[in-house]
Parts: C-alpha cells; structure tokens; sequence
C-alpha cells in the first residue's frame, strides 16, 4: 500500500504543503490544491511540479489542481522513465480517488500524457500539450546523450550549467522572480536519468498514435519555441481528432513562466468549456 507524509514548505513567500506517496520503488511528491474538476499537471524535463506556481494559484478557485514531480525529478525519488511515468501518473490517481480528470503535459511531460491518454481517453475529460516534442526529433531538440556523457565526465553540476544555457532554457521575460524559479528547479535536478542504466523512452515509429485519441485536446507553444517545436505541435494538432492549436505571444519554450497571464487565462478557458463540476 502506498505511504503518505505531508509537509509544509515555502514557496514565494507562501506556505504550500508537499505530499509524499511510495509506488513501485519510488517515493514521488505532489500538491493537492483547490476543489472543483480535477485538473493533474505534468511537468518538463529537468523542471519540477514548482514551475505551475501561478497556474496553480489561477486554478485553484473554481479546479481541484494535482501536481507531481516525476519519478527521478525534482524531490521524487526513483530512476527517471518516461514510461514509468504512465503507471506512476495511474497510481497517483488511484492513490487520489481521481475520475474525471483534464491532463495538462508540458514538454517531456506531454509525451507522458499523450502515452496515458491512448490507454485511459475514457476517463479524461480534455488534454493540454505544452510545447509537445515530436518523438522522432526529441533527441535532436534535448541531445540526452551528450548530457550523459558530460555527467560521467564532469558532473550533474555541469550539466545544469551547461543546460541553463540552452535555447529550451531561456526566458524572455524579466521578471525577477520567474528567473529565480527556473534556476531553483534547474538546481533540484538531481540528473537521475543520465546514469547507467537508465533506459530511455521508446520511440518506436508508429507505436504512439494521437488519431486514437477523441478526448478534446489543446495544443499549445510559445511563439519563440523552436521551429521544431513549434511544427510538432502543428502536426500533433493536425493529427489528434479534437484538437485546437494556439500560441502564446511574448513567450519561449517555458511559456508558463515567460506569459503567466495570458498562459493561465488560456488554459483557464479551455478547462472550464471541457470540464464539469464533479457529482
């Protein structure tokens, strides 16, 4: 059976509570905010459960918001997987008694949705894909083997650095604290998956197929995503069934931090037009 502690921790300012279940040889934290339709939040790689802050904060009035470190990031334990993720993203809801539930996958994340989404559509009232990777041009964009081997041959601390710079990485806004976020998540990154052993995700052509997917789905990138990211998401668009496509202005790859405003007033709208108040 699973194990839960809580505990309190700040967080710009402000008292948030961090929860704890164990599955599967992991211990893996999360956040339970809010009442209403049952919004689960995925986030990116090498980021953590922090980076929905503000959206989390915009929700929680009218949605009941969960939110979960990966298995491997942020305060989680285990050894990443991406596969992993589905059964862990099933046990938090069935650890939650969550139903009806809208995913939201940022990045890495929105391939953990979209995978649970192809086994589960019945059971989700809607999706949003955050600056979704194609899976055949992932390894292009995020080159997890270069990193690995810099973390065998100089530590996770260069890889940080190193991937701080990245143009995944970078921020448009100034906001002082949205900069101070990132390199926080960036800092907890404990780089579990670049070790031995760690297996990386399949992305086998033709496994993964979004025209199985009628939930209704919004896909959305930064308007100063990379070219890449920004045609996936395109081509995700054009092959999911329910599919809307919008970007957001003034906003690179982490959009949710760039453009909060006008990041939550988008996905705020789509939940409430696809989601219902549970019984």
């Amino acid at each position: 059976m699973p194990t839960v502690s809580a505990t309190a921790v700040s967080t710009g300012g402000e008292e948030a509570t961090d929860r704890y279940f164990a599955t599967e040889g992991a211990r893996l934290r999360y956040r339970d905010e809010g009442r209403g339709p049952v919004v689960l939040l995925v986030h990116g790689w090498a980021l953590d459960l922090q980076m929905w802050d503000a959206l989390a904060a915009a929700l929680c009035d009218e949605f009941r918001v969960v939110r979960m470190d990966r298995r491997g990031f942020g305060l989680s334990s285990g050894v990443p997987d991406l596969e992993r993720d589905i059964a862990d993203l099933q046990a938090l809801r069935r650890h939650l008694t969550l139903h009806d539930v809208a995913l939201l996958g940022m990045s890495q994340g929105a391939r953990a949705v979209l995978r649970l989404a192809m086994t589960e559509d019945s059971t989700l009232s809607c999706l949003v894909l955050d600056g979704p990777p194609d899976d055949s041009t992932a390894e292009l964009d995020v080159p997890l083997a270069h990193y690995r081997a810099l973390a065998r041959s100089a530590g996770v601390e260069a890889v940080r650095v190193e991937w701080a710079t990245h143009a995944l990485m970078q921020l448009r806004t100034g906001e002082p604290a949205a900069r101070r976020l990132l390199n926080a998540m960036l800092g907890r990154y404990p780089g579990f998956d670049l070790a031995e052993g760690a297996r990386a995700a399949d992305s086998t052509p033709g496994r993964w197929r979004p025209e199985s997917i009628a939930t209704p789905a919004l896909v959305i990138t930064g308007e100063y995503d990379l070219e890449s990211r920004l045609q996936a998401a395109d081509l995700l668009a054009q092959r999911l069934p329910a599919a809307e496509r919008a970007m957001i202005c003034d906003a690179g790859h982490l959009a949710a931090l760039d453009n909060p405003e006008a990041y939550n007033s988008l996905v705020r709208a789509f939940l409430k037009r696809h989601t219902a108040a549970p019984l």
